[in-house]
């Protein structure tokens, strides 16, 4: 297992990844931090640096999911695994309330994973209201499946 990501696969998962965090899908290009590559399971419990294990990510979703796994659904309270972008569409496990400002959770994966990555922090609302007013959000559909 390699520990560090190389730059050859950091490109790979920021292309992939079209620019925007697969977590909360705030655009890199109008971020106030540079985003990085995050490990969905993350090395502390055995995740290997390799692409099927890797997503791109804003420094919020990050700094919040760290070494996280799981999460809460707060409908159930019970704990589940978090979202994982590789294996779950995220069309399937999220849609954007009317007014296009937060991330509403459609099934435990996709609430567990708002409540545990904070995915409509103060800040990151404000910026998607403001994209909005622009024409600039929210993303196109992202993933091959939705293009």
């Amino acid at each position: 297992m390699s520990e560090r990501t190389t730059e050859p696969m950091r490109r790979i998962v920021a292309i992939r990844a079209r620019g925007y965090c697969e977590y909360c899908r705030c655009s890199e290009q109008f971020a106030t931090e540079g985003f990085t590559v995050e490990h969905i399971k993350p090395r502390q419990a055995g995740g290997e640096t390799i692409l099927e294990n890797l997503a791109w990510s804003c420094v919020g979703c990050n700094s919040y999911k760290h070494a996280k796994v799981q999460g809460t659904d707060p409908v159930t309270g019970e704990k589940i695994a978090l979202y994982n972008p590789r294996r779950q569409p995220w069309s399937e496990h999220f849609e954007w309330s009317d007014d296009f400002t937060r991330v509403l959770g459609k099934t435990p994966y996709g609430r567990a994973t708002v409540e545990a990555l904070h995915l409509n922090r103060f800040g990151v609302v404000n910026l998607r209201r403001l994209l909005f007013a622009a024409n600039l959000h929210p993303p196109e559909k992202l993933e091959d499946n939705e293009l």
